[in-house]
């Protein structure tokens, strides 16, 4: 879940690692369920900065048609 503008992840050019990173898709329902996972402490993992100090397990998600 993406709940910042990173300008780090618009590639307007492919890098040598390929295209980046594509965001796609929109919380309807369940904000508050975002809120807490954005309020979790964060830590330095494997060389990235600000990641979920504990493990954060999504068990569900829909595709909600139009």
């Amino acid at each position: 879940i993406n709940v910042a503008d990173n300008g780090f992840l618009d590639h307007t050019a492919p890098s040598g690692q390929g295209w980046g990173y594509a965001v796609f898709g929109k919380v309807v329902n369940g904000m508050d369920v975002v809120n807490r996972i954005k309020g979790q402490p964060t830590t330095t993992r494997a060389g990235h900065q600000d990641v979920p100090a504990d493990d954060i397990v999504i068990e569900s998600a829909e595709v909600i048609e139009d």
